[in-house]
């Protein structure tokens, strides 16, 4: 299956996303997500702080130049070194799917043509894939 993002280069994810406001509803929707829903408390939620405001802040770092805006996480913490900096934290295949539905919920909630989400789905399950340390 081709992506279909292939199709028109010069448009990046971010900016069909909306930009900073649409990465950080995105985010935001997540975490609102993961914090108040029952199927994501163990072992997702219990990953994370109590606080969730500092996780919120790296991951709409990170999904910004993640998705072709701007490198703001590498500008703020260097190279994301993905499976290192998660290494301490047991991410098994329930994790990882917690994850993935959370995100997925979160995207469903989002205006998107149904070729971006289908985009960030794949690439989504690939890193969620490649998170998995257990």
């Amino acid at each position: 299956m081709t992506d279909p993002l292939i199709l028109d280069p010069n448009i990046s994810p971010y900016s069909l996303l909306g930009g900073e406001e649409g990465v950080r509803r995105l985010v935001n929707r997540f975490y609102d997500l993961m914090d108040s829903e029952a199927d994501w408390q163990e072992p997702l939620r219990a990953l994370h702080p109590a606080d969730l405001s500092g996780s919120k802040e790296k991951l709409f770092l990170f999904l910004s130049g993640w998705l072709g805006g701007p490198d703001l996480y590498v500008q703020k913490f260097g190279h994301p070194r993905l499976r290192a900096r998660h290494a301490s934290f047991p991410v098994d295949d329930t994790a990882r799917d917690q994850w993935m539905a959370c995100m997925l919920r979160s995207m469903d909630e989002q205006e998107m043509s149904p070729e971006l989400y289908a985009h960030l789905q794949g690439a989504l399950q690939r890193t969620a894939d490649f998170m998995r340390n257990r």
